[in-house]
Protein backbone atom coordinates (compact mmCIF):
# COMPACT_ATOMS: atom_id res chain seq x y z
CA UNK A 1 0.00 0.00 0.00
CA UNK A 2 0.65 3.35 -0.24
CA UNK A 3 1.00 6.19 2.43
CA UNK A 4 0.77 9.64 2.33
CA UNK A 5 0.56 12.24 4.70
CA UNK A 6 -0.38 15.95 4.98
CA UNK A 7 0.16 18.42 8.02
CA UNK A 8 -0.11 22.04 9.12
CA UNK A 9 3.15 21.09 11.06
CA UNK A 10 5.94 20.23 7.91
CA UNK A 11 6.80 17.09 8.65
CA UNK A 12 8.42 17.18 4.79
CA UNK A 13 12.12 16.25 6.02
CA UNK A 14 10.82 13.67 8.42
CA UNK A 15 8.65 11.81 5.56
CA UNK A 16 11.00 12.64 3.26
CA UNK A 17 13.19 9.94 5.53
CA UNK A 18 10.54 7.67 5.63
CA UNK A 19 9.64 8.14 1.86
CA UNK A 20 6.26 8.83 2.12
CA UNK A 21 4.48 11.96 0.32
CA UNK A 22 3.86 14.83 1.98
CA UNK A 23 1.73 17.48 1.00
CA UNK A 24 1.60 20.72 3.09
CA UNK A 25 -1.80 21.69 1.16
CA UNK A 26 -4.86 19.37 1.92
CA UNK A 27 -6.20 20.05 -1.22
CA UNK A 28 -4.33 17.56 -3.27
CA UNK A 29 -3.56 15.17 -0.73
CA UNK A 30 -7.81 15.02 -0.50
CA UNK A 31 -7.10 14.78 -4.45
CA UNK A 32 -4.98 11.90 -4.10
CA UNK A 33 -7.11 8.79 -4.62
CA UNK A 34 -7.20 7.88 -1.28
CA UNK A 35 -8.78 4.28 0.23
CA UNK A 36 -8.52 5.41 3.95
CA UNK A 37 -7.61 8.96 5.47
CA UNK A 38 -6.25 8.30 8.96
CA UNK A 39 -7.56 11.45 10.94
CA UNK A 40 -4.64 11.85 14.23
CA UNK A 41 -5.39 14.92 16.22
CA UNK A 42 -5.59 15.88 19.06
CA UNK A 43 -9.03 15.28 20.85
CA UNK A 44 -9.77 19.69 21.38
CA UNK A 45 -8.89 20.20 17.87
CA UNK A 46 -10.74 17.06 15.98
CA UNK A 47 -13.76 19.41 14.89
CA UNK A 48 -11.50 22.02 13.61
CA UNK A 49 -9.40 20.50 12.04
CA UNK A 50 -12.15 18.10 10.11
CA UNK A 51 -14.31 21.54 9.47
CA UNK A 52 -11.16 22.87 7.47
CA UNK A 53 -11.54 20.16 4.83
CA UNK A 54 -12.52 20.88 1.87
CA UNK A 55 -13.96 17.60 2.02
CA UNK A 56 -15.82 18.16 -1.53
CA UNK A 57 -12.70 17.36 -3.09
CA UNK A 58 -12.58 13.91 -2.26
CA UNK A 59 -12.91 11.91 -5.64
CA UNK A 60 -14.52 8.91 -4.09
CA UNK A 61 -15.73 7.21 -1.06
CA UNK A 62 -13.38 7.05 1.50
CA UNK A 63 -12.64 5.51 4.50
CA UNK A 64 -12.18 8.08 7.64
CA UNK A 65 -10.70 6.59 10.78
CA UNK A 66 -9.70 7.89 13.56
CA UNK A 67 -7.57 7.54 16.54
CA UNK A 68 -8.55 9.44 19.74
CA UNK A 69 -8.43 7.98 23.08
CA UNK A 70 -12.12 9.58 23.77
CA UNK A 71 -15.06 7.05 21.27
CA UNK A 72 -18.37 9.04 21.30
CA UNK A 73 -17.00 12.74 20.33
CA UNK A 74 -14.79 11.74 17.62
CA UNK A 75 -18.32 9.36 16.47
CA UNK A 76 -20.38 12.09 16.90
CA UNK A 77 -18.07 15.04 14.81
CA UNK A 78 -16.95 12.32 11.89
CA UNK A 79 -20.93 11.54 11.44
CA UNK A 80 -21.69 15.20 11.36
CA UNK A 81 -19.37 16.69 9.60
CA UNK A 82 -18.45 13.50 6.95
CA UNK A 83 -20.74 13.04 3.89
CA UNK A 84 -23.38 10.20 4.34
CA UNK A 85 -21.02 7.97 1.76
CA UNK A 86 -18.31 8.17 3.65
CA UNK A 87 -17.54 5.17 5.64
CA UNK A 88 -16.18 5.50 9.51
CA UNK A 89 -14.26 3.53 11.48
CA UNK A 90 -13.49 4.64 14.92
CA UNK A 91 -10.35 3.14 16.44
CA UNK A 92 -8.39 3.62 19.82
CA UNK A 93 -4.99 2.33 19.93
CA UNK A 94 -4.11 1.62 23.38
CA UNK A 95 -0.55 2.46 23.11
CA UNK A 96 1.66 5.80 22.48
CA UNK A 97 5.48 6.36 21.94
CA UNK A 98 6.14 4.92 25.50
CA UNK A 99 4.51 1.70 25.54
CA UNK A 100 4.88 1.10 21.98
CA UNK A 101 8.48 1.52 21.51
CA UNK A 102 10.13 -1.56 21.68
CA UNK A 103 6.96 -2.83 19.19
CA UNK A 104 3.19 -3.44 19.21
CA UNK A 105 2.97 -6.82 19.59
CA UNK A 106 0.37 -7.69 22.34
CA UNK A 107 -0.58 -4.36 23.04
CA UNK A 108 -4.73 -3.62 22.63
CA UNK A 109 -6.55 -2.40 19.89
CA UNK A 110 -10.03 -1.08 20.14
CA UNK A 111 -12.26 -0.19 16.76
CA UNK A 112 -16.10 0.32 16.35
CA UNK A 113 -17.35 0.02 12.67
CA UNK A 114 -19.85 2.90 12.71
CA UNK A 115 -20.11 3.05 8.96
CA UNK A 116 -18.98 0.52 6.83
CA UNK A 117 -20.47 -0.40 3.70
CA UNK A 118 -17.37 -1.43 1.95
CA UNK A 119 -15.83 -4.55 4.62
CA UNK A 120 -13.18 -5.21 2.40
CA UNK A 121 -11.34 -2.51 2.70
CA UNK A 122 -11.83 -1.93 6.16
CA UNK A 123 -10.60 -5.47 6.85
CA UNK A 124 -7.75 -4.22 5.10
CA UNK A 125 -7.26 -1.55 7.18
CA UNK A 126 -7.94 -3.66 10.60
CA UNK A 127 -5.13 -6.26 9.07
CA UNK A 128 -2.18 -4.02 9.47
CA UNK A 129 -2.76 -4.19 12.75
CA UNK A 130 -3.20 -7.57 13.02
CA UNK A 131 -0.21 -8.59 11.07
CA UNK A 132 1.75 -6.95 13.70
CA UNK A 133 0.34 -9.30 16.19
CA UNK A 134 -1.38 -6.27 18.22
CA UNK A 135 -4.26 -7.73 20.13
CA UNK A 136 -7.11 -6.56 18.63
CA UNK A 137 -10.90 -6.35 20.35
CA UNK A 138 -14.56 -4.90 18.72
CA UNK A 139 -15.68 -2.32 21.71
CA UNK A 140 -18.62 -4.61 22.91
CA UNK A 141 -15.47 -7.48 23.62
CA UNK A 142 -13.14 -5.24 25.14
CA UNK A 143 -15.30 -4.50 28.11
CA UNK A 144 -15.06 -8.28 29.41
CA UNK A 145 -11.21 -8.18 29.53
CA UNK A 146 -11.67 -4.30 30.94
CA UNK A 147 -11.57 -5.81 34.88
CA UNK A 148 -8.50 -8.27 34.24
CA UNK A 149 -6.01 -5.52 32.81
CA UNK A 150 -6.91 -3.43 35.49
CA UNK A 151 -4.48 -5.04 37.93
CA UNK A 152 -2.03 -3.71 35.10
CA UNK A 153 -2.52 0.05 36.13
CA UNK A 154 0.25 0.58 38.70
CA UNK A 155 2.43 -0.11 35.26
CA UNK A 156 0.62 2.66 33.42
CA UNK A 157 1.70 5.08 35.68
CA UNK A 158 5.00 6.00 33.81
CA UNK A 159 3.41 6.31 30.59
CA UNK A 160 0.67 8.39 31.75
CA UNK A 161 3.02 10.95 33.76
CA UNK A 162 4.51 11.73 29.87
CA UNK A 163 0.95 12.76 28.59
CA UNK A 164 0.03 16.48 28.04
CA UNK A 165 -2.13 18.31 29.95
CA UNK A 166 -4.51 19.19 26.88
CA UNK A 167 -4.72 15.06 25.85
CA UNK A 168 -6.21 15.16 29.64
CA UNK A 169 -8.14 17.89 29.87
CA UNK A 170 -9.95 16.58 25.79
CA UNK A 171 -10.55 13.73 28.09
CA UNK A 172 -12.45 15.56 30.67
CA UNK A 173 -14.48 17.51 28.09
CA UNK A 174 -15.70 15.15 25.92
CA UNK A 175 -16.16 12.02 27.96
CA UNK A 176 -19.71 12.49 29.71
CA UNK A 177 -18.79 9.93 32.35
CA UNK A 178 -15.92 11.99 33.69
CA UNK A 179 -16.99 14.62 35.50
CA UNK A 180 -19.51 12.44 37.97
CA UNK A 181 -16.54 10.59 38.10
CA UNK A 182 -14.00 13.46 39.22
CA UNK A 183 -16.93 13.95 41.84
CA UNK A 184 -16.95 10.55 42.49
CA UNK A 185 -13.32 10.84 43.60
CA UNK A 186 -13.39 13.66 45.44
CA UNK A 187 -16.13 12.09 47.26
CA UNK A 188 -14.12 9.08 48.11
CA UNK A 189 -11.29 10.88 49.34
CA UNK A 190 -12.91 12.75 51.12
CA UNK A 191 -14.32 9.72 52.94
CA UNK A 192 -11.01 8.29 53.41
CA UNK A 193 -9.55 11.77 54.78
CA UNK A 194 -12.70 11.86 57.75
CA UNK A 195 -11.95 8.10 58.37
CA UNK A 196 -8.01 8.56 59.17
CA UNK A 197 -8.73 12.28 60.78
CA UNK A 198 -11.19 10.25 63.16
CA UNK A 199 -8.69 7.39 64.09
CA UNK A 200 -5.81 9.80 64.81
CA UNK A 201 -8.28 11.66 67.30
CA UNK A 202 -9.44 8.31 68.72
CA UNK A 203 -5.80 7.08 69.08
CA UNK A 204 -4.64 11.08 70.83
CA UNK A 205 -7.61 10.64 72.87
CA UNK A 206 -6.62 6.94 74.44
CA UNK A 207 -3.10 8.26 74.61
CA UNK A 208 -4.05 11.46 76.58
CA UNK A 209 -5.56 8.81 79.25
Amino acid sequence: HTTRATSRTDYSQLCHQLDVPFFRDVVPFLEADNDVILICTSILSLSEVLNSMPLRRLKRQTLFVDVLSVKEHPRNVLLQVLPENMDVLCTHPMFGPESGKNGWKDLPFVYEKVRVRNETRCSSFLHIFESERIYWKRVAEWWKCLVKNMTKLPLEKESATNDSFDLFSGLFIHNRFAQQELMNLEQSFEKVKQRLLKKMSEQQSLSSV
